[in-house]
C-alpha cells in the first residue's frame, strides 16, 4: 500500500507527462481500465486550468477566438502546472507565455492585455483595506516627511505597456468594434494605476512621472529620494494626487515600525 506522499507523486507525474507509470498500479481496474480512469482525471484537470485562465484573460480570449485560446491555455497547463490549490492565483506567468509563443506573433499587442488582466485579476481578489487618512500627514514634520516610507494598497497595481492596453482592453469587453478600429497601436507607451476602488476595478492612466513617483513609493523608496527622482516642477502634487486616489494604507518613518 502507498503512502499519501508517494500516491500524489504518482497522481501528479501522471497528470503532467500523460505518462501513466506507477499511478496505474494505485488505481482501481474495473469496468474502465486504469489508463482510461487515469486519462479521464488527466482531462478533467486540464479543463479546469483552462476554465480559470478564461476566467482571468477574457479579452485575450476574445481576441484570439475560443479555439485559439483553448489550445494555448492547454498548453501553457502542460508546461507551467499551478503551484497552489488557489486558482484564482494561477496565471501569473501566461502574459510571458503569451510573447514567446510563435502563433500569437501576428497580435503584437496581446501580451500587454494579458498583462493588463492579470493586474486586474490580483486587484479584483486582493484584501479589502481602508485607505490612509491625509491627515495623519498633517502632524509631522518637513524632515520626517522626507523620511517616510508608505504602505501601498494591496488592491493598487502599476503596469507599463508599450502598447495602448487599457484602451484595447476596453474596447475588447464592451464589444466596440468602431472604438476597436479607431486605436492607434503606436499611442504608447501607457502608465497604469489598477485599482479597485467601492468593488470597481479601473485602469486609470498615469503621466510617466506620476507612475515613476508611484512606482518607488510601492517599492518600499522614502518620500524624499523618490520625489527627488523625477522631473517635475511640483513633485509633492504627485504624491497628493496619489493619496487622493487612496494608494495607500499607512506609512513608517525610516527605521521605525508603521505607524499606528
Amino acid at each position: 500500500m502507498p503512502t499519501l506522499i508517494e500516491l500524489q507523486h504518482a497522481i501528479r507525474q501522471s497528470l503532467q507527462s500523460g505518462v501513466d507509470g506507477a499511478a496505474s498500479a494505485f488505481v482501481v481496474n474495473e469496468g474502465l481500465g486504469a489508463g482510461e480512469r487515469l486519462g479521464i482525471y488527466r482531462n478533467t484537470s486540464a479543463g479546469v486550468l483552462v476554465t480559470a485562465l478564461q476566467l482571468a484573460f477574457p479579452a485575450v480570449q476574445h481576441v484570439v477566438g475560443p479555439e485559439f485560446f483553448e489550445g494555448a491555455a492547454r498548453l501553457f497547463a502542460a508546461e507551467a502546472p499551478p503551484r497552489s490549490a488557489w486558482l484564482d492565483a494561477y496565471g501569473a506567468d501566461f502574459p510571458q507565455f503569451l510573447a514567446q509563443l510563435a502563433q500569437a506573433a501576428s497580435v503584437p499587442y496581446l501580451p500587454d492585455l494579458a498583462r493588463l488582466e492579470w493586474k486586474v485579476n490580483l486587484v479584483l481578489h486582493a484584501a479589502d483595506a481602508e485607505p490612509l487618512e491625509i491627515a495623519r500627514l498633517a502632524t509631522l514634520g518637513e524632515a520626517e516627511l522626507e523620511d517616510l516610507r508608505f504602505e501601498p494598497h494591496p488592491a493598487a497595481q502599476l503596469l507599463r505597456c508599450g502598447f495602448p492596453a487599457d484602451t484595447i482592453w476596453h474596447a475588447v469587453l464592451e464589444r466596440d468594434e468602431d472604438a476597436m478600429a479607431a486605436i492607434d497601436l503606436a499611442d504608447g507607451p501607457v502608465w497604469l494605476l489598477v485599482q479597485r476602488t467601492h468593488g470597481d476595478v479601473r485602469a486609470v492612466r498615469l503621466s510617466e512621472p506620476e507612475w515613476r513617483v508611484a512606482a518607488a513609493l510601492f517599492s518600499g523608496q522614502l518620500l524624499g529620494a523618490a520625489l527627488a527622482a523625477v522631473s517635475c516642477a511640483e513633485p509633492h502634487a504627485l504624491l497628493a494626487a496619489h493619496l487622493a486616489r487612496g494608494c495607500f494604507t499607512n506609512f513608517s518613518l525610516a527605521h521605525e515600525s508603521l505607524a499606528l
